[in-house]
């Protein structure tokens, strides 16, 4: 089941994500069809971390 932020207002520019046993994928809600980018749990973990911490320069 693919989810999206309660931040999105409903639009169609998000990320979505979906949740598997050991890994999560991420698409493009404006381009589903292009196919997900699947990520270990521990990678997207690490990535929330990250962000959440300020340690990328975006």
């Amino acid at each position: 089941m693919w989810i999206k932020s309660s931040y999105s207002n409903g639009g169609a520019n998000c990320l979505e994500l979906a949740l598997h046993e050991s890994t999560v994928a991420l698409r493009d809600s404006k381009a589903p069809a292009l196919g997900p980018l699947t990520i270990p749990n521990a990678s997207f973990a690490a990535l929330l971390k990250d962000l959440t911490q300020d340690r990328c320069d975006l």
